[in-house]
């Protein structure tokens, strides 16, 4: 969900492309939640994410723009819209974090609680979910991003916790760590954190590695994910990345004890 701001705070060039996005969808007499289903291939957004783009609360992505612009015929002045007010503008940008992921070239996550939803199986993720069936497809759906023919870079640090934390019952949790072993590969890396005080105590997050470079993170909390784009925030995740990666168990290391978990505590 993207952060409420004050009107007042809203950018005049993201609200100004905002405006010219819902004149073509209007004119078009489409709903936001039709332009919404058809939006990131086929995968969709939601529909507050069109409604946050049109009101200026929200930086699109250039594929947005370029999608809208195709659906909405609008000739290709959204994408020269989008160059002339949304690449430039430095107002802190809040995202869809779906479509965000699903552009990444590389993810770098970091998990205190739970395993990772790109990471889960069918069934721990329908614990976590409590049986919504139509939340777990949703977040498997996002999976399917690792099994592209050139899938992003994943490196998944996992606190240690994680792997005697209880989700559903013991058969859950033994198919689960499993999984984690299975899925380490070229692009995808799975590393565990030793159960001491580290950077990243305070919580979860994700970074996004976009095609050109630019930097988007995912912070989780009680209340609600929060997708953010100052760099002053992304550098200071990215320093915590790297100083949990460091002392990380390396990947065959991680493996082993994994295996020794499941032995030990899951059969």
């Amino acid at each position: 969900m993207a952060a409420r701001q004050k009107r007042g705070n809203v950018s005049p060039t993201l609200l100004a492309f905002g405006r010219q996005l819902r004149r073509y969808r209007e004119a078009k007499n489409l709903g936001q939640d039709r332009v919404a289903q058809r939006a990131n291939g086929g995968r969709g957004v939601t529909p507050q994410y069109v409604s946050q783009v049109e009101s200026g609360r929200t930086r699109c992505t250039r594929e947005f723009a370029m999608f809208a612009d195709e659906l909405l015929g609008a000739g290709g002045k959204l994408v020269d819209l989008w160059e002339d007010l949304v690449l430039e503008s430095a107002y802190p940008t809040w995202f869809d974090w779906v479509p965000v992921e699903a552009e990444a070239i590389s993810l770098d996550a970091f998990e205190l609680a739970v395993v990772h939803g790109l990471a889960q199986t069918r069934a721990y993720a329908a614990n976590l979910l409590k049986g919504n069936e139509d939340a777990v497809e949703a977040r498997l759906r996002r999976q399917e991003i690792l099994r592209r023919a050139q899938p992003p870079r994943f490196s998944l640090l996992l606190d240690r916790g994680v792997l005697y934390r209880e989700v559903g019952d013991p058969g859950v949790m033994r198919e689960q760590l499993d999984h984690l072993i299975d899925m380490q590969s070229d692009t995808t890396s799975i590393q565990i954190l030793p159960s001491r005080q580290h950077r990243g105590i305070s919580g979860s997050f994700t970074i996004a590695t976009l095609a050109d470079r630019s930097e988007i993170a995912h912070v989780d909390s009680a209340a609600r994910g929060l997708t953010m784009s100052d760099a002053e925030d992304v550098t200071r995740l990215a320093t915590s990345f790297s100083s949990m990666r460091a002392v990380a168990l390396p990947v065959d290391q991680s493996i082993d004890l994994i295996r020794k978990v499941v032995s030990e505590r899951w059969t």
